[in-house]
């Protein structure tokens, strides 16, 4: 695997640089790494056909990869594997925030982007290892226990990794930031945070009482 070591605190390029808000945004590699790791869905945009068409799905990183699969027969899949830049980015919403003007509601959040040109994974052995990293990732401990994949069901599914080596992300965690002279105003102001959460499993009727579901990092 190859290393880009994003280490910058300034952005790697003029095209990443946050304009708006530009203190809230970030180009190190810790923070982005930990903004992909959290977001368990990102968004990859491409064009199709000259056109912009932009598909959430699943994704998953390992060091300064990231990875994201889909059918072989996919056409989102096939364009990302033609050698045009795509745009992927994740986000999660952290909190509503409000304000005491309409204006001044806002939400906090954690947002990465990442620009580049993803590679279609050709190797048996890394394709069966990034796939395991994806269910490893939603699931720790439950790739071993499923029945082995076949090769037909390898060859219907596609992996495209991208190296990590554009990219930025912008923060916000804060109250809100009313205007002088509004804090008084006799309405109710803060933060409702949001986080995501399971629900109670729901059993198929071939699960036996023995078989408990998996734990995952995203609740």
């Amino acid at each position: 695997m190859r290393h880009t070591h994003l280490m910058e605190t300034k952005p790697q390029t003029d095209f990443v640089r946050a304009r708006r808000m530009h203190e809230r945004g970030r180009y190190d590699e810790a923070t982005i790494h930990a903004v992909l790791d959290a977001a368990p869905v990102c968004h990859v945009g491409h064009l199709i056909d000259g056109r912009p068409v932009v598909i959430p799905t699943f994704h998953w990183r390992d060091g300064d990869v990231v990875y994201w699969h889909g059918s072989a027969a996919s056409r989102m899949l096939r364009a990302n594997a033609r050698g045009e830049e795509v745009c992927l980015t994740a986000t999660l919403l952290d909190g509503f925030v409000l304000a005491r003007s309409g204006f001044h509601h806002s939400v906090n959040y954690r947002a990465a982007m990442c620009f580049g040109v993803p590679r279609l994974v050709t190797d048996t052995a890394e394709k069966l290892g990034a796939l395991k990293g994806f269910m490893e990732r939603l699931f720790p401990g439950r790739w071993d226990g499923l029945r082995p994949i076949t090769a037909q069901e390898l060859k219907a599914t596609s992996v495209l990794a991208l190296t990590i080596s554009e990219a930025s992300a912008k923060l916000r965690d804060a109250p809100p930031g009313d205007d002088p002279g509004d804090e008084t105003w006799p309405i109710w102001g803060g933060v409702l945070p949001v986080h995501l959460a399971a629900g109670a499993p729901q059993p198929d009727r071939y699960a036996t009482a023995d078989q408990l579901p998996p734990a995952t990092p995203f609740t």
